[in-house]
């Protein structure tokens, strides 16, 4: 079927049942995705890092120079570290309160998603919108992360859909407010995660202007007083900053995001197709029917853009982000997320109006039922023991039994999906749907649990916290394990490591607790108690190097526990 001739035409939507839609999108994230968040622990490098430096803030009183183990960390802006220390503040300090904000931006992006899609296309659409971007698989585990491109998806989204809504508003103080909005959130989101904050949505309108041929845009849309809106939330921090840290504004804004695109400095080079392979399993299971909602978004729009300039906006926004990370030297997988948001809108516009008879609808079911199919047969041999490999024998011993539990998972989403292959009605089908692909994604959350073994040392730390003493020293050997501050609740000692703190440990003196081998094993043989927390795989070089002082405490299959020490009874 077509889309009606004008977005516009469909925009005006009766605002009774705004408020109950709203507290249905709320519950439905509340249930998905605040439920389990303490049944694993934090993972690191990212999870310990983005907890520990909120941390440290609230210890030292310095919400200025955010600093990590007690090292000038300048990578990132702060308000992601100012909210996390006001959830720690308030709710102490656990898993469940360090992934508080991120579920919660999770829920704003999705409000914001429901909010434009029901003001632009109707309410169906809107409500479609938030359950696909809700149901996404890669939104829904970066939604319980401690991360912050979950928060710089919300606010970069936030901002574009504001920016969008403010033209569309007639001249006047409504059509100010919009725009002041987006200028605002795009601050914050510079705050978030530096200059993408505004390069993207800048990017994404000016392309969007020059395929409309509206120049005249630009003198509606209050430059001047929207830049000033932009420089008083996004300044001060980083005037004031750099005041202090005089280091700071060639690393922040030369290295950490000029030559972090440019060029390979951070040896996170990936091929220019790395994402395409992220989106298709990350959108899961909405990638099965993304072609169909682009072809019909697509269709006639060229020729039609000025009548649907909001379709238009949303295939720009996701062809110019992607391409933007598709070509950067410096490739993560959470980097694309936020391409999802503008995918959820169109694949919701799509699901509100097609035709369940029609062909693209079916065989986008009949793929859901057999990617799941495959997924379960997957787990199912890997369960089994059937599949032999190294990597699969290892997730056997991590992750019994929630391998058989994925498979079941996978095996009633296969059965869903076959069920509603030929039922008429849309809202049923696509709460079967998102029904069976929340189980999985439950599921999956369950499994992740049973690996905190490889992730983090929560395990090793706990046992140690309760034997250390305010002058005992615990080491991270040839690598710094991002979480063990957190557990321990102290700074630790890192030896023969440097490399994100590299830069902030040549402008401070680090030496009390950046050390080499030779500090530690002349350490190690002084009157202290040394606490080593190393990889499995330095084990014989510390036990080469302990000599006779060698007693082992702890350890699992990645991590070991020595001391200099024997342990107390």
């Amino acid at each position: 079927m077509d889309f009606p001739d004008n977005d516009i035409a469909q925009s005006p939507a009766p605002r009774h049942g705004v408020w109950r839609d709203l507290l249905l999108i709320t519950l439905l994230f509340a249930l998905c995705y605040g439920t389990m968040l303490s049944n694993r622990a934090l993972w690191q490098p990212d999870e310990g890092r983005y907890t520990e430096i909120p941390r440290e803030m609230l210890l030292s009183g310095d919400f200025l120079t955010p600093h990590l183990n007690g090292v000038k960390y300048f990578e990132k802006p702060p308000l992601f570290y100012w909210l996390q220390a006001g959830a720690l503040r308030l709710f102490g300090l656990s898993e469940w309160s360090a992934r508080l904000w991120p579920v919660l931006f999770s829920l704003f992006g999705g409000l914001a998603v429901y909010a434009a899609g029901r003001a632009w296309y109707g309410r169906g659409t809107g409500l479609a919108a938030a359950g696909v971007l809700a149901t996404s698989l890669l939104y829904f585990f970066l939604g319980r992360a401690v991360i912050l491109d979950l928060a710089l998806t919300t606010l970069l989204s936030s901002a574009m859909l504001a920016l969008v809504q403010g033209i569309r508003t007639p001249l006047g103080a409504r059509r100010r407010y919009w725009f002041w909005a987006a200028y605002a959130l795009m601050a914050l989101a510079t705050l978030t995660k530096g200059l993408i904050g505004f390069v993207l949505p800048g990017m994404v309108v000016a392309v969007w202007i020059v395929l409309l041929g509206e120049w005249r845009l630009l003198l509606s849309m209050y430059l001047p007083s929207g830049v000033l809106v932009f420089l008083l939330i996004a300044a001060p921090w980083h005037v004031w900053v750099s005041a202090v840290n005089p280091e700071f504004p060639y690393f922040y804004f030369v290295q950490q995001h000029f030559l972090r695109y440019l060029t390979d400095v951070e040896e996170r080079f990936q091929p220019n197709w790395f994402f395409i392979p992220i989106l298709l399993l990350g959108f899961f299971p909405w990638t099965l029917f993304l072609p169909q909602a682009l072809l019909q978004s697509a269709s006639k729009l060229w020729t039609r853009r000025r009548e649907h300039k909001e379709t238009l906006f949303l295939l720009v926004w996701f062809v110019v982000v992607f391409s933007f990370f598709s070509l950067s030297h410096s490739k993560l997988v959470p980097y694309i997320l936020p391409v999802f948001p503008p995918l959820a809108l169109l694949i919701g516009r799509y699901l509100a109006n097609v035709d369940t008879a029609a062909a693209g609808w079916r065989r986008g079911l009949l793929c859901l039922a057999l990617v799941n199919l495959s997924a379960a047969v997957t787990f199912l041999l890997m369960a089994s023991g059937v599949w032999h490999s190294a990597g699969v024998q290892e997730l056997q011993r991590l992750m019994e039994p929630a391998l058989w539990i994925m498979a079941g998972a996978f095996a009633v989403g296969m059965l869903a999906a076959l069920a509603v292959v030929r039922v008429p009605g849309r809202v049923r089908v696509l709460a079967v749907v998102m029904a069976s692909t929340l189980l999985i994604h439950q599921c999956f959350s369950y499994a992740m649990s049973r690996m905190d073994e490889k992730y983090t040392v929560r395990g090793l730390a706990l046992t140690l916290k309760p034997q250390l003493r305010d002058d005992d020293v615990v080491v991270s050997f040839s690598t710094y394990y991002q979480d063990l501050p957190l557990y321990l609740l102290r700074r630790i000692t890192i030896v023969d490591w440097t490399n994100e703190l590299t830069f902030g440990a040549a402008h401070q003196d680090t030496r009390a607790w950046m050390l080499d081998s030779p500090a530690l094993w002349a350490l190690w043989k002084g009157p202290r108690r040394v606490f080593v927390l190393a990889n499995t795989d330095s084990l014989a070089e510390l036990r080469r190097q302990a000599g006779d002082r060698y007693y082992f405490l702890a350890g699992d299959k990645y991590h070991v526990l020595l001391s200099n020490e024997p342990s107390p009874p």
